[in-house]
């Protein structure tokens, strides 16, 4: 049982479950089961770029499979949105691209103009993730996604790599005792990456590949997964420090979630997909959780960071972004598809809500009508953020 106060924080795992279990969660839950947020741009043939690895992932439970083009929504098939032709031929080179094994990546040009019409906004400068630029690959229905295999040589050596970022890496105690005595911003990068891989764990655990034949594949939890890499004995300590970071990172995500709810409020904003009574819905209910999510009693003072000298700090903070922008590209290097799709929407996710809790003047200055000068997100960090934040 993970149970008490999170270091660095005034908050304890009780309050958390408790809030998220009874009150956040189930409206989330709806949310991102509507068609805004089951469609997600990405390119997975995007080359590791810190070491040479062809390797991908052979098992078929690998592979990202695509949506039906007659599950898209009709509106959102509309052809009407222009965009450069540039980006369009970039777009039909991507398509007409050939994938290893079952991932099919092809995209009717239907379904190509709808994902053109959703992507409104360029990347911004101040981004904390690598963006996928325009290859338009398919990818499945996010929540019908099946269980992950992260399990793959190259996903242990992506794992690895973070622990370079700022300094040698230390095993066990002895890297915990060296946390203790770096500052808080590195501290908390640490933290973030640590939460980002026990989700990741929890859900390959939870959702377990048990028994594959000709006849029957069955996927359920598998305690015993889940306790070499949790259980207190097994990982020596280690294991609840791990779960801790996965409430820390909730947190987070949390707090970036109650800082930017002036940006959805504007009357412009709308969650398109062409249906307008259930796009109307939807908005409410993303407010809802916006504002239930301002309501959380003991959120976390991002206030903390980078505080003191401002060049100093500004320095740390650029630091910050590019050493988190570089996690972004290590999930490039991850062999299993699907694995690479959930690690790149994930480590967006965690990145947009970075960007939101380092904009919060630009937010506060967003005028009720009119374009959100300063401070915008795409589509795509949207997608990100909801969904990152809800596994």
């Amino acid at each position: 049982q993970v149970t008490g106060y999170l270091d660095d924080c005034t908050c304890d795992v009780e309050t958390i479950d408790a809030f998220n279990n009874y009150k956040l969660f189930p409206r989330l839950n709806e949310l991102l089961e509507s068609d805004y947020f089951r469609y997600y741009k990405v390119n997975l043939q995007k080359p590791c770029p810190f070491w040479d690895d062809n390797s991908h992932c052979g098992m078929r439970d690998c592979a990202v499979q695509p949506c039906p083009s007659d599950e898209v929504p009709d509106g959102i098939r509309s052809a009407s949105y222009k965009y450069s032709e540039e980006a369009n031929n970039l777009a039909e080179e991507c398509e007409e691209a050939k994938r290893l094994g079952a991932v099919d990546d092809s995209l009717s040009k239907e379904t190509r103009q709808a994902v053109l019409q959703w992507a409104q906004h360029d990347d911004s400068s101040d981004s904390f993730c690598e963006a996928d630029g325009m290859c338009l690959l398919k990818d499945r229905c996010l929540p019908r996604l099946l269980g992950p295999a992260w399990e793959v040589d190259s996903g242990h050596q992506a794992w690895a790599a973070p622990s370079l970022m700022y300094s040698p890496f230390f095993p066990g105690h002895t890297f915990y005792k060296w946390l203790k005595g770096v500052c808080v911003e590195k501290r908390a990068f640490y933290r973030l990456i640590s939460g980002l891989h026990a989700s990741i764990n929890i859900h390959l655990s939870a959702r377990y590949l048990l028994q594959d034949t000709w006849s029957e594949k069955k996927w359920g939890p598998n305690v015993t997964e889940f306790q070499q890499r949790f259980d207190e004995v097994l990982t020596r300590g280690e294991g609840p420090r791990r779960l801790k970071n996965l409430y820390f990172l909730y947190l987070i995500e949390l707090r970036a979630l109650s800082k930017v709810l002036p940006f959805f409020e504007r009357p412009s904003f709308q969650l398109y997909t062409g249906n307008r009574s259930q796009d109307a819905e939807m908005k409410h209910l993303l407010l809802e959780i916006l504002h239930l999510a301002k309501s959380f009693p003991l959120h976390f003072d991002e206030n903390s960071f980078f505080t003191g000298n401002k060049k100093e700090a500004a320095k740390l903070k650029e630091e910050f972004r590019l050493h988190f922008k570089n996690i972004s590209k290590i999930m490039d290097c991850v062999g299993c598809f699907k694995c690479r799709l959930w690690g790149k929407l994930q480590t967006q996710g965690l990145g947009t809500a970075l960007k939101i809790l380092f904009s919060e003047n630009l937010i506060e200055r967003i005028p009720e009508s009119g374009p959100s000068y300063g401070f915008q997100l795409t589509r795509q960090e949207i997608v990100a953020l909801f969904n990152a934040f809800g596994r």
